[in-house]
């Protein structure tokens, strides 16, 4: 196994998977629904929403190969709001 990975790693791009990533998210918000009803429309439509939050915040992450290991940085923080100031006691 070890070997396998070691190849895998050669040549590389951690920000070219995450950028995949990017584009599988986009490519399930264009993703049309079946012509399907009642509770199998819910269950696609659900599998829908989870397909792109996962790819979403995969594409926002932050990768570095170091050693061999990758590490994915994802800002799960809310987003400050318009207008608040972001430096205490100001």
């Amino acid at each position: 196994m070890a070997v396998i990975l070691a190849a895998m790693t050669q040549g590389f791009d951690a920000d070219e998977m995450v950028a995949r990533f990017r584009e599988r998210a986009a490519a399930v918000r264009r993703r049309g629904l079946p012509p399907v009803e009642g509770a199998e429309r819910q269950m696609i439509m659900r599998q829908i929403q989870l397909d792109f939050q996962d790819f979403a915040m995969l594409g926002d992450a932050d990768a570095s190969l170091e050693d061999g290991i990758l590490t994915l940085r994802i800002d799960l923080r809310p987003a400050p709001e318009a207008g608040a100031c972001s430096t205490v006691g100001s």
